[in-house]
């Protein structure tokens, strides 16, 4: 169990640990919704898609849950099957530039979500790197809305790079990157 302060007293500690993610799917999904801005109809549509994948072999998860056993955060992940939806979507993009390797022996992080009143903590590094250290592929790979944000920025410091852009998923409204980092993730320089 990895724990993370508080910023101050007001401000609970957090720790990071293995979590039953099917136990815990309704929470998890109201820190996605709060996190992603996710519809009703959207979260109903993702309970489904979320058990099942947590059926597959290899899937893993970790929560971020406060001392009185509140979810702020979680990632999942699994290792990555050409044959999955995910990545007969994104293939095509990845071949276009030359990536499609990339499918084969990594680690798919299928979702990673941070409560927004817990973002810019380090509970996010936390999670993606807890749950990739524990990986057996030589890297990992996912998917992120293709806009600047933190979360992309979060991914670069870790050592993930494009791999490809402007990736459009079905019903998705936004387009996404699917991007690319070798394991270990990369650290902070503490010198």
């Amino acid at each position: 169990m990895l724990r993370i302060p508080g910023d101050d007293p007001r401000t609970p500690d957090v720790q990071v640990g293995p979590v039953d993610l099917t136990e815990r799917v309704d929470d998890a999904l109201a820190v996605q919704a709060l996190a992603f801005g996710l519809s009703d109809e959207e979260i109903g549509v993702r309970r489904h898609i979320v058990l099942r994948h947590l059926m597959y072999p290899g899937c893993r998860a970790l929560g971020a849950t406060t001392d009185d056993g509140r979810l702020v955060g979680f990632v999942y992940g699994l290792p990555n099957d050409r044959a999955h939806w995910w990545s007969t979507v994104v293939e095509p993009y990845l071949g276009r530039t030359g990536s499609d390797g990339w499918l084969d022996h990594s680690f798919v992080i299928t979702e990673l979500h941070v409560h927004p009143e817990f973002q810019a903590r380090g509970i996010g590094r936390a999670l993606i790197t807890s749950i990739t250290d524990r990986a057996t592929q030589p890297r990992s790979i996912l998917s992120a809305i293709d806009i600047e944000n933190p979360a992309r920025r979060l991914y670069r410091a870790l050592g993930y790079e494009d791999l490809a852009r402007q990736v459009l998923f079905p019903s998705a409204p936004r387009p996404y990157a699917v991007m690319g980092a070798p394991l270990p993730l990369r650290r902070p320089d503490k010198s």
